[in-house]
């Protein structure tokens, strides 16, 4: 048998011990007061009163020792590592006190400090916060600035305004057939360069194309739209077979160009103007003519000379251009419009070109290389509608077309017709009319 059936067994025994003897006491003081008769006097009611606080008495004893027995137990029990087992309690309010109920303390908030006013008026009023004088001079330079940047956004503005370079873009869109990519390039060359007076160099253009696809058209209607702009004096169209047709004087000649040159740009300079110089028919263009142009164009002397803009038209790398048309139209998505295939074409063009240019004059190097494309069956319509309007006569549609299948073309490539001649023979085969 374990120990803890045995101080199990003998803590029970203890407790019927203890609740016999307490019956016997009760028995015996009813057997007491059973013989008692109830005649008896204040004799008989003292002696069951002493029977009572006998009772009590024992049973505050009793208890005491059972309390005493099962510490005992208690301890022996723990020691063994064994649970003790617990006979159920009688319930009494002895031994319970107010400090046995645990009371829930409230947590101490902490006191913030309190902010002490000045006691010289009555109301309590924050403390004023001083400004920094400093502010309104950042302030004023704030202003300065922006009325500066605003001023000279103005002045950027006139300044564009002054060359009407939308008129510009309207026309040569109305006038300049098959040729949108380079129209628009030229444009955004201009516009960058017009946007401010105040350059590092001057504006360089090479104009490139086949016979007869509109460089010479362009160049008077730049030269046009720029007497009305800037003035007569400010614009020089220099054609090479006229000035200086013998070689002989090209010297001469370009001690003459120099001269001029330099001239316009110093009265332009003056004006606060642009000038605009067009050379057509570069291709004849003697060296010693390049040589000069190139010094004027690469001069570092003075700020005047970097105000100027400098436009050659020539048929030079016609070639090339040629070449790469007929042999890369196929390849171009037909999805596209003319003037977009048109487009492409001349981008890839540039790059092939600059490098065959340079090698015939280092003045193709300071220059922003243009290319005009052939001229499609379609643009050539146009080129008779055009003149025949302004020759006065009616835009017979069946006329244009029977005009314009006259004229020689390339085998057709991707669905295309070029102009051997682009609009070279419009105004010829008009005049017979």
């Amino acid at each position: 048998m374990s120990d803890q059936d045995s101080s199990s067994t003998s803590a029970s025994q203890t407790e019927g011990e203890l609740e016999g003897e307490l019956d016997e006491e009760l028995d015996g003081d009813g057997h007491e007061g059973g013989r008692d008769s109830p005649a008896q006097s204040l004799s008989g009611f003292s002696s069951s009163l002493r029977a009572v606080i006998r009772i009590k008495q024992k049973y505050q004893a009793m208890k005491k020792r059972r309390q005493e027995m099962e510490m005992a137990l208690g301890g022996a029990l723990d020691t063994a590592g064994v649970p003790m087992r617990t006979s159920p309690k009688i319930f009494t309010f002895d031994g319970l006190t107010p400090s046995a109920f645990p009371v829930p303390q409230r947590k101490k908030r902490r006191r913030r400090k309190r902010v002490m006013f000045p006691t010289g008026r009555g109301c309590r009023a924050p403390p004023r916060q001083e400004r920094s004088r400093a502010k309104y001079c950042l302030y004023l330079l704030f202003a300065i600035v922006f009325v500066q940047v605003y001023n000279a956004i103005e002045n950027l503005d006139d300044h564009v305004l002054r060359y009407d370079l939308e008129g510009l873009e309207k026309t040569l869109r109305r006038e300049v057939f098959g040729q949108q990519g380079a129209v628009e390039g030229l444009l955004s060359h201009l516009r960058d360069y017009l946007s401010t007076y105040v350059h590092n160099k001057p504006l360089v253009v090479s104009v490139h194309g086949p016979s007869g696809v509109g460089k010479s058209h362009l160049g008077r209607l730049l030269a046009g739209h720029f007497r009305s702009v800037v003035g007569e004096t400010l614009v020089l169209q220099y054609y090479v077979l006229h000035h200086c047709p013998q070689e002989a004087d090209a010297l001469l000649c370009a001690g003459d160009l120099a001269a001029l040159v330099s001239g316009m740009v110093e009265r332009a300079e003056e004006e606060e103007k642009i000038p605009l110089f067009i050379f057509d028919e570069t291709e004849h263009m003697h060296a010693e003519i390049l040589d000069a142009l190139r010094q004027l164009v690469a001069s570092k002397r003075s700020n005047e000379y970097q105000n100027a803009i400098y436009l050659f038209l020539s048929n030079l790398g016609h070639a090339h251009i040629t070449k790469h048309m007929l042999h890369n139209s196929s390849s171009i998505s037909m999805a596209m419009t003319a003037s977009g295939r048109q487009s492409n074409l001349v981008k890839e063009l540039a790059p092939v070109l600059r490098g065959a240019l340079a090698e015939l004059h280092p003045l193709w190097a300071e220059a922003d290389i243009l290319t005009l494309g052939l001229l499609e069956k379609g643009h050539v319509m146009e080129c008779f509608l055009d003149e025949m309007s302004r020759e006065g006569f009616y835009p017979d549609l069946a006329g244009i077309e029977r005009l314009a299948g006259e004229i020689d073309y390339y085998p057709a490539v991707g669905g295309c017709e070029y102009s051997q001649t682009g609009c070279k023979q419009v105004v010829a085969k008009v005049n017979l009319l």
